[in-house]
């Protein structure tokens, strides 16, 4: 009967903050906030980066609250943790690969006339691909991948849904490797002169 009690109370919390009650977000982010950067920081290892994810959630959760349709609010707010550890994970996976290939290009010592050709064709290369993107999967491609923003960032920055900033990523990411694997020799050339 007490979980009843419970569920009913947090069923009339979630009711509340959909309406625009502060006190009931309140309420909400006092409830879970601990929960969920549990969570967040058992995954990651790192407090700086649960406590971020578990803010931009909250942030999130306020200003989408007209938008947003929650049925079970539990479900809701660890999913969108799931999801934002993945992303997160996803994001800094990206960053090292881009960072270590970027280290290595500025290490070169003898930076010859031809390795610079070669890398220029293929920065050159890889912005004529970029171009034959549609205009909304660029955008979500240069921010995801070479700036570096998480998908929930992209979304908010571009007034989309995640889904559709999911969809426009996948979309260019295809487009790219298609386009790349037509010019693989030069890719090839590039990164031998660069290692």
């Amino acid at each position: 009967m007490d979980s009843k009690n419970t569920e009913l109370s947090e069923q009339e919390l979630l009711e509340a903050f959909l309406s625009g009650d502060r006190k009931a977000f309140t309420a909400i982010y006092q409830l879970y906030w601990q929960k969920m950067y549990l969570v967040a920081y058992r995954k990651l290892k790192d407090k700086q980066a649960a406590e971020e994810i578990i803010q931009d959630i909250f942030v999130k959760l306020w200003k989408n609250r007209a938008t947003v349709h929650i049925t079970r609010l539990d479900y809701y707010l660890f999913t969108a943790v799931r999801y934002s550890i993945i992303d997160h994970i996803r994001s800094e996976i990206v960053h090292g690969e881009y960072e270590q290939y970027y280290k290595a290009f500025l290490s070169i010592e003898d930076s010859n006339t031809e390795n610079t050709i070669a890398f220029n064709e293929l920065i050159s290369t890889i912005t004529n691909g970029l171009d034959i993107l549609p205009e909304k999967s660029r955008e979500v491609f240069r921010l995801n991948r070479l700036e570096h923003w998480p998908v929930a960032q992209i979304a908010e920055h571009l007034d989309l849904s995640e889904k559709a900033v999911e969809y426009h990523l996948t979309k260019s990411l295809k487009s790219m490797r298609v386009y790349l694997k037509d010019h693989l020799i030069l890719i090839l050339v590039v990164l031998s002169a660069l290692f």
